[in-house]
């Protein structure tokens, strides 16, 4: 059998400097783990507009639909604000999220010991956190229609379109149910089926998919304000929350922060399985391309090495292996080794973002 393959797209910024790591940890596990796997790489955002003019060649795209997961770093920089929107660097991403139509996407929330200070809540509020918030990708406000802006009764009016089927709200029911399985077994629903019908309908499929096929599984619902309330509350009563592609995406930027660095923060955005059974996938940390440290060795790689971490656990069934990594990942933070993001007032030992990489892979040797 042929080796799984993966696309690297290392984007702009700080995107190759930490996608340079996670080659690193992928030799590492080919091997020590005796995990080959097929690598291929090439270019989006910015890069790829410098040249081909688009934020993501037909080829690119192409090669992604074919692969069993993507790898990507990150997209933009200020020497494309003034591009048209529709060459934009983010539009390469979306084009791959929407083409591979990868509708579930996963945001953990977890905040590792050694960090527990960095947070902006008190310690006890946040050390141990462990949720996953999985966000509807590929429907809702961000794509419905109509949208647009108009001139009416001679002023301007914004206008975009909520918009939900029964089918995207039950394969994202799905996604966090299966989840909940393998980790607290409970998940909580956010919506605001008060105010909005899309929200009715949401609670009610989630509700329909839940009694047919999770009974199992503890569900609850919440309204998507007290959501946001609850997170900065008391975060650690949550599992799983799945949630609409535009709340999905204020909770989880809420959440991140609850773990104290962004730089820490990977994320997984799932579609359906391929004909071989993995399902469509692109993994990538939650950070941007943050242009004013590229170049520098100051970026923080964990994020995008822990992106690679969840490519073990949900492409590639190797949770043992996502364990392993992770918990190298844990022991050098705990020894201390901070890159500048993550240096604070306990002091710690300045790193690079190579000599961080370095000491992941000696703490995988050790774990052998």
């Amino acid at each position: 059998m042929s080796n799984p393959s993966l696309l690297i797209l290392a984007g702009d910024g700080i995107g190759p400097e930490v996608m340079d790591q996670v080659k690193r940890v992928i030799d590492w596990f080919g091997e020590k783990r005796d995990m080959a796997f097929d690598v291929s790489e090439d270019l989006v955002g910015g890069a790829a507009y410098d040249k081909h003019g688009v934020p993501l060649h037909d080829d690119t795209m192409a090669k992604a639909q074919e692969v069993d997961a993507v790898l990507l770093g990150a997209v933009g920089g200020p020497a494309y604000d003034d591009l048209d929107f529709s060459v934009k660097p983010e539009r390469g991403l979306l084009r791959l999220r929407k083409e591979m139509d990868l509708f579930a996407n996963l945001r953990p929330a977890q905040c590792f010991d050694a960090l527990a200070d960095f947070s902006s809540l008190k310690k006890d509020i946040v050390a141990g956190l462990d949720i996953m918030i999985v966000r509807e990708l590929t429907s809702g406000v961000y794509f419905g229609e109509p949208r647009g802006i108009h001139v009416e009764n001679n002023e301007r009016v914004g206008v975009n379109t909520q918009r939900y089927t029964e089918s995207e709200i039950a394969r994202a029911a799905r996604a966090a149910f299966d989840l909940a399985r393998k980790r607290g077994n409970k998940v909580c629903s956010m919506e605001k089926a008060n105010v909005m019908e899309s929200g009715i309908l949401w609670r009610d499929v989630v509700n329909e998919i839940h009694q047919a096929e999770y009974s199992d599984v503890e569900l609850s619902h919440m309204y998507a304000d007290n959501g946001a309330m609850q997170l900065v509350r008391a975060p650690k009563q949550f599992d799983v929350i799945l949630t609409d592609n535009l709340f999905g995406d204020i909770l989880s930027d809420c959440a991140a922060m609850l773990t104290g660095s962004l730089g820490m923060l990977p994320s997984a955005s799932l579609g359906a399985p391929m004909a071989n059974g993995r399902p469509k996938a692109m993994y990538e940390p939650v950070h941007g391309s943050a242009p004013d440290i590229s170049g520098q060795g100051k970026a923080n790689p964990i994020a995008c090495i822990l992106s690679f971490a969840m490519a073990l656990r949900y492409s590639f069934d190797q949770g043992a292996e996502a364990t392993r990594l992770e918990s190298a990942i844990e022991k050098v933070l705990a020894d201390g080794a901070r890159t500048g993001d993550l240096m604070g007032p306990d002091g710690g030992t300045p790193m690079s973002t190579t000599q961080m990489g370095d000491v992941i892979l000696s703490a995988l040797d050790a774990s052998l």
